[in-house]
C-alpha cells in the first residue's frame, strides 16, 4: 500500500492527483497518525521526516515535480528494477515515450524544437538512460540526435512500429510507435548528418508558401534551416519577410 504522509498541502495536491491519474491504488493519513500494517511505502515533503516503519522506502517529493516522485514509488513497487529507456518517432511533432522497464512512465507528443528538452528533463535524473530514436524521418531525427550530446542514443530501424489505429484513437499513433521504438536495439550514434534532398526542400518551399499570407515561398537557405530543425516554418517566413 503506497502511503502519502504529508502536511505540505502542494505536495499533498500533486502526488494525489498523479496517483489517481494513473489508477495507482493509496491511502493518506495525518502526520503522527499511524501507519497501516499494509504500507510498502511512505511518500512525503522534502523536509518531513515522517516515523516510517522499520526498512519501509520512504520518497521525498518536491512540489514541483510530483510525477517524479510517484514514478518512484511505481519503480519501488515494481522491485526498483527496469533501466529508464526513451523511445522518438522523429516528425514536425515527435512521439516521445519514456519506459521504466517495461512499464510506459510517461508520454509525450511535442513540436521539433523542443523535443531535445523535453528527453533531457524525463533523463535528468535516471541511472545509465537510453534514448532510442527512430530512424524513418531522417531530417527531423537528425534533429533530436543532435540535441542529445552526451546522451546515449541508439538509432533504431522503426519498420513496423507504427500500428493500425481504430475508431476513437487518432493521434495516438507517434506516441505507440515511440514505445515500440523504445523496446527495440540499435545502433548506437553520437550524431546524424543528413543533407536535405531536393525533394524535401521542395516540400518545405511549399509548406511556407501554404503558410504565407502573401502566397510566397521561402529560399533555398532558409528552406535548409527548416529541414534541419533549426527554424519552424513561421520564423523562416518572419525571417524571410525581414530580407
Amino acid at each position: 500500500m503506497i502511503v502519502v504522509a504529508t502536511a505540505d498541502f502542494e505536495v499533498y495536491h500533486g502526488v494525489v492527483n498523479e496517483l489517481r491519474d494513473r489508477g495507482v491504488t493509496f491511502t493518506t493519513i495525518e502526520p503522527g497518525d499511524e501507519f497501516p500494517e499494509e504500507t510498502a511505502v511512505v511518500v512525503a515533503a522534502a523536509d518531513e521526516d515522517p516515523p516510517v516503519p522499520a526498512e519501509t522506502p520512504l520518497v521525498r517529493a518536491d512540489p514541483e515535480e510530483p510525477r517524479r516522485a510517484v514514478d518512484e514509488v511505481v519503480a519501488i513497487l515494481r522491485g526498483g528494477s527496469g533501466r529508464t529507456v526513451v523511445g522518438v518517432d522523429p516528425g514536425e511533432r515527435p512521439g516521445i515515450a519514456v519506459l521504466s522497464g517495461e512499464m510506459v512512465v510517461a508520454a509525450f507528443a511535442v513540436p521539433l524544437a523542443d523535443a531535445g528538452e523535453v528527453v533531457r528533463e524525463e533523463i535528468a535524473e535516471a541511472v545509465d538512460p537510453l534514448v532510442r530514436v527512430g530512424d524513418g524521418a531522417r531530417l527531423q531525427g537528425a534533429k533530436v540526435i543532435d540535441d542529445l550530446e552526451d546522451v546515449p542514443v541508439e538509432l533504431v530501424d522503426e519498420t513496423g512500429t507504427t500500428p493500425y489505429l481504430g475508431t476513437g484513437a487518432r493521434g495516438m499513433g507517434d506516441v505507440v510507435a515511440a514505445i515500440n521504438i523504445a523496446r527495440l536495439e540499435g545502433e548506437r550514434v553520437e550524431s546524424r548528418t543528413i543533407e536535405p534532398t531536393p525533394g524535401e526542400l521542395q516540400r518545405v518551399k511549399e509548406r511556407s508558401r501554404e503558410a504565407s499570407e502573401t502566397n510566397r515561398a521561402i529560399d533555398e537557405q532558409l528552406a535548409r534551416r527548416v529541414a534541419a530543425g533549426d527554424l519552424s516554418i513561421e520564423e523562416a517566413l518572419e525571417a524571410h519577410r525581414e530580407e
